[in-house]
């Protein structure tokens, strides 16, 4: 486990994404709102955050679905995960839907994903006519059975 330093702008009037235990990969990012945002069943909105952060070269940063929402109410992100890059430096907004067949209310401060910084790599493409032959080959989407 790595600790890096993460500039951040919090404009939201609330705590800093914080981890919930000492061996959490994921902070709880909260909704910055003027009023209350009702999302209708099966309708999708974004929702401010009020922070902005300046990542170092080489990490991303990753919004994901808080399970509790989505267990308890249907609410996860649409493009989950989503995908901060190192050079955006504007307002972190998640896009929510509600699944469920109920409204949904999201209040100003309510914990509403997950945060993650992640390593990545980037590749060089090599083109090729044939690829390694493994045990696997071209098998997908359930070629070992079912489960």
């Amino acid at each position: 486990m790595d600790n890096i330093e993460v500039k951040i702008i919090n404009r939201s009037g609330h705590e800093l994404p914080a981890y919930g235990t000492l061996m959490s990969a994921g902070m709880d990012v909260r909704a910055c709102l003027d009023a209350p945002v009702t999302l209708a069943p099966f309708e999708r909105a974004l929702i401010p955050t009020g922070l902005k952060i300046q990542l170092p070269q080489g990490y991303e940063c990753q919004l994901r679905p808080r399970s509790g929402l989505a267990l308890r109410h249907g609410i996860t992100l649409v493009n989950s995960p989503g995908t901060v890059d190192a050079d955006y430096r504007g307002e972190i907004g998640v896009i929510l839907i509600n699944l469920s067949q109920e409204p949904f209310v999201i209040n100003n401060g309510e914990r509403i994903c997950q945060m993650v910084i992640a390593r990545y790599s980037r590749v060089d493409w090599i083109l090729a006519e044939s690829l390694d032959d493994t045990e696997r080959g071209a098998g997908g989407f359930g070629h070992t059975g079912i489960g």
